[in-house]
């Protein structure tokens, strides 16, 4: 049995390839533009406020994501691939983080939070935070949020406002809006 080579068939193939290769390349540049402007928007923010971590929380899920960015001070404070607690982070937050909420805590061990919450923030060594949604054409892309661990910090109207304009940023980029 001979088999008969066909053109057709053949020269079609390369094209295909061709077009799912550019599609794989401008889906990685994307995601790549994506974790440099993350990556420097943390290090620029966790600078500025002088604090021991900036991460970035991705929701991933309903109301599920983890800690897939982070800027240190120093390597101790490192707590990527984290999970939020998932009996304090409900609808309810995630409501009130879609309006736009801005949540700065000065000292987890005076405010007024759930008990869960201040358990959860403790495990991370969390003595005072800040966090800033980022929301997007999408709704609610994920959470910008600012750690010191070493001690209470009093935030100043310019370290919510620098944040705000870091999630701004994010929520405005074409590489994260598309997502």
């Amino acid at each position: 049995m001979s088999t008969q080579f066909d053109p057709a068939i053949h020269s079609e193939r390369p094209s295909a390839e061709v077009g799912a290769m550019k599609s794989i390349l401008q889906r990685l540049g994307q995601t790549m533009q994506r974790d440099q402007l993350v990556q420097s928007t943390t290090e620029d923010l966790r600078n500025f406020l002088q604090v021991n971590r900036v991460v970035l929380y991705y929701f991933d899920n309903q109301w599920e994501g983890q800690v897939t960015f982070e800027a240190l001070s120093s390597g101790e404070f490192s707590i990527y691939g984290s999970t939020g607690p998932d009996q304090c982070f409900n609808d309810e937050y995630a409501e009130l983080y879609l309006a736009g909420r801005i949540r700065a805590i000065d000292d987890i061990e005076t405010a007024a939070i759930e008990p869960c919450h201040r358990d959860f923030l403790r495990h991370l060594h969390v003595r005072a935070n800040l966090v800033v949604p980022i929301l997007t054409d999408q709704g609610l892309w994920g959470l910008l949020v600012a750690h010191q661990c070493q001690g209470p910090k009093v935030w100043s109207e310019m370290d919510v406002k620098r944040m705000q304009e870091g999630a701004l940023a994010l929520a405005s980029s074409s590489s994260i809006k598309g997502n």
